[in-house]
This record gives C-alpha cells, sequence and structure tokens, in this order.
C-alpha cells in the first residue's frame, strides 16, 4: 500500500515528513536521484527523461501513485508525461497543484472560467528552470486573472542547502528577495517553488517582511494528498513497507538526510 515520492534530491523529504505526519498508516518509498542533483539548472529534455526513470523505479517498487515531490519535475516533466499516457493503474502528481488551489480558493476540479482573486502581486521564487518552465504562471492563469507574477531564479540555494551551508543560503536568500524587490516592492504574497525551500522558510519571511504572506508546499500537498486518497483509496499500491532509495551513495545521502529532517534516515542504493 505504498505511495511513491520521488524528488531531486533531498528537498521532497520536506514532503515526506508532512505527508508522514497527516498520513502514518500509509507506508512511503522515498526517491532521491542524488547522483544527477540539482535539476534546476538541467534543460527540459534531460529533467524529464530523469523523471521518467525516477518513477518507473517507483512503480517497480510497488507504489501506484507517485507525487512528483519536485517543483523543477512538475513544472518540466509532469504535463509530457500525463500527454504521453502512464501505465493503466498508474498515476503521477505533481505539488503545484495544492499551492495553486490555495492561492486561487478554488479546487483543483472546478472548471469555471478564470476569475479574480484577492491576491494581486505574488512573488515566485524557484529553481531556474522551474522559472524558465512559466508552468506556475501558466497553471494560475487558467484559474485566475489579474495577477500579477515576478519569478526569482534562485541559483545556488538548492547546493548551499544540500551541503549543509545554512550561512551561505541565508545570504543567498537574501539576495535573491532583494533581486526580487527591486522589480516587484510590495508583494503580497510569496511562494517558495521549491521543496527545498521551506528550510528556509524563516529566512525568507525575515527578508520579505512580516506583512508578506509566505505559501509553502509541504502541508499543504499533505492535506491535498489525504484527500485524494479518501477519495480514490484503489490508488494505495502493493508496496508492503516504507523504503528510502537514492541514486547517490547511501551513506553519504543518509547522513545528510539525517542532518535534513533531525532524525535518523536511512537510504539504499536504487
Amino acid at each position: 500500500m505504498a505511495v511513491g515520492i520521488f524528488d531531486s534530491g533531498l528537498g521532497g523529504l520536506t514532503v515526506l515528513d508532512a505527508v508522514s505526519r497527516r498520513l502514518p498508516e500509509v507506508p512511503f518509498v522515498y526517491l532521491g536521484d542524488n547522483a544527477n542533483a540539482p535539476y534546476g539548472v538541467r534543460s527540459a529534455d534531460e529533467i524529464h527523461a530523469l523523471t521518467v526513470a525516477g518513477v518507473n523505479r517507483l512503480w517497480q517498487a510497488g507504489c501506484d501513485l507517485v507525487i512528483l515531490a519536485c517543483n523543477t519535475a512538475s513544472a518540466a516533466a509532469l504535463r509530457r508525461m500525463q500527454e504521453a499516457g502512464v501505465p493503466q493503474g498508474k498515476r503521477v502528481l505533481g505539488v503545484m497543484v495544492p499551492l495553486i488551489e490555495a492561492l486561487t480558493e478554488r479546487q483543483w476540479g472546478d472548471n469555471s472560467p478564470p476569475r479574480e482573486v484577492a491576491l494581486k502581486n505574488v512573488a515566485l521564487f524557484a529553481t531556474p528552470a522551474t522559472v524558465s518552465s512559466r508552468a506556475f504562471q501558466r497553471e494560475l492563469a487558467f484559474r485566475a486573472i489579474g495577477v500579477d507574477v515576478e519569478a526569482q531564479p534562485c541559483g545556488g540555494v538548492v547546493d548551499a542547502i544540500e551541503s549543509g551551508d545554512e550561512i551561505l543560503a541565508e545570504a543567498l536568500v537574501q539576495s535573491h528577495v532583494e533581486a526580487l524587490k527591486r522589480r516587484m516592492p510590495f508583494p503580497e504574497a510569496a511562494v517558495l517553488g521549491c521543496t527545498h525551500y521551506p528550510l528556509m522558510a524563516a529566512a525568507f519571511q525575515s527578508a520579505l517582511g512580516a506583512d508578506v504572506r509566505v505559501y509553502s508546499q509541504a502541508d499543504l500537498v499533505a492535506a491535498s494528498l489525504e484527500d485524494y486518497l479518501r477519495r480514490h483509496p484503489g490508488m494505495l499500491g502493493t508496496g508492503p513497507a516504507p523504503m528510502f532509495l537514492t541514486t547517490g551513495d547511501p551513506a553519504k545521502v543518509s547522513n545528510k538526510a539525517t542532518l535534513f529532517l533531525r532524525r535518523k534516515i536511512t537510504f539504499q542504493a536504487a
């Protein structure tokens, strides 16, 4: 009955942590493509190929439902994968949907025409690949009008987080926020469009100011997954137990993940 969670590296562990707390009875199989991280500087074709390989591995592990806990993969690969078709009885979901539901205050199944929403000025912080895909703006435009989105590619932040250099990560966050504010001085809301970024949520909030609402994805994805599984209980696969898989060095990744989540995590080779 395992559900798969895929990420380019360790960022998806923020989603895993949230969904595990909300759905403690569901085993999750986590796959980090650490050997090829970060995805944010790769081409769309590279990201698509790596994401397909990762999802296939999770299906082999008995997961019928896979969450792409990576905004870069969701932006650059998800639509292409869905258009190409997935095997019968399988499903792949991304992490942008719950975020846009929260921003627009309308459910994903609501296919009524786009309408005005309360928010008018939204800052998007994401990897260069996510920003260049414009997937967030495209999906938002299907549901809302009159929203100005200013996107800031946050080069270097993922690498700093994965290397455990919190001082560098905080400095980069400050720099990226300052760069965005030169173009959008008064954002009403900020979207942390990378699953690594919740670990730096306090730094983003501090740099943006207390009056800016910061949207972080992990808890939104967890609530959305709980609702989805309630409506589609058959999507729980046959995988019997939780696992942590990596394409990288299991010992090194385990050490980083343990520091990342502040609890013992043991990865094995994918």
